[in-house]
């Protein structure tokens, strides 16, 4: 019962971030993010619609809001790569070169873990 109701709100997120998705293209970036916000309302861990409100909010210059979402999403997921570079793009564009650099570290540092992650669970490298 819980995982068709997961279920369903997944799909009802997909979709409500597919339409964001569509208006960002547009160049709406007020529907898009109140689309995306949409899709997190149907579902809280859709990661893609995080990441598209991150980008709609740097887009229309929100950028302190940006960095709120940008921050509870890597308190959530420490580990999301692309959440520490939104980070550091987010800083740069403030202005703020230490707190970027430092974002843009993480970010090189989490993937580069990844990599390595995923090259010994493909039985090492040759």
């Amino acid at each position: 019962m819980t995982h068709a109701s997961t279920s369903g709100s997944r799909v009802l997120a997909e979709e409500l971030y597919d339409a964001a998705i569509e208006r960002m293209a547009e160049g709406n970036l007020r529907a898009a993010i109140e689309g995306f916000r949409a899709s997190l309302a149907a579902d809280a861990g859709f990661r893609d619609a995080v990441h598209g409100l991150i980008h709609a909010l740097k887009n229309t210059g929100e950028l302190d809001e940006a960095i709120r979402v940008t921050r509870e999403l890597i308190a959530t997921d420490p580990d999301d790569v692309l959440a520490y570079t939104s980070l550091s793009i987010l800083y740069q564009h403030q202005g703020k070169i230490t707190e970027a650099e430092a974002a843009g570290v993480r970010a090189k540092l989490l993937g580069w873990k990844q990599q390595l992650r995923e090259g010994n669970e493909g039985g090492g490298q040759g």
